[in-house]
């Protein structure tokens, strides 16, 4: 890469540079007076639930995801039933 000195820049050398379209920004980083704004779903009013990361064998993982969508869910009831039946909740 060259470097260039700014005023020695034509206007055929922006010609080069393709318009950011919808799809760049759709995917841009958000800054609120220079704050990063977090994208996702966010977490619902009243959620109890944490997030943490739990390492978990992958063979378990692919028999869950292998039943669908909702396999976190199923995960989620099948270690609150475990800890129910062995007298961890009530």
């Amino acid at each position: 890469m060259t470097k260039v000195d700014a005023k020695s820049v034509s206007q055929s050398d922006y010609d080069e540079i393709p318009e950011l379209g919808d799809e760049f920004f759709k995917g841009a980083d958000e800054h609120h007076d220079g704050v990063l704004v977090k994208r996702g779903r966010g977490r619902p009013a009243g959620s109890n639930k944490a997030q943490m990361n739990l390492r978990i064998d992958l063979d378990v993982i692919e028999a869950y995801k292998a039943q669908g969508e909702g396999w976190q869910t199923r995960m989620n009831d099948a270690l609150r039933d475990w800890a129910k039946s062995h007298g961890m909740m009530r």
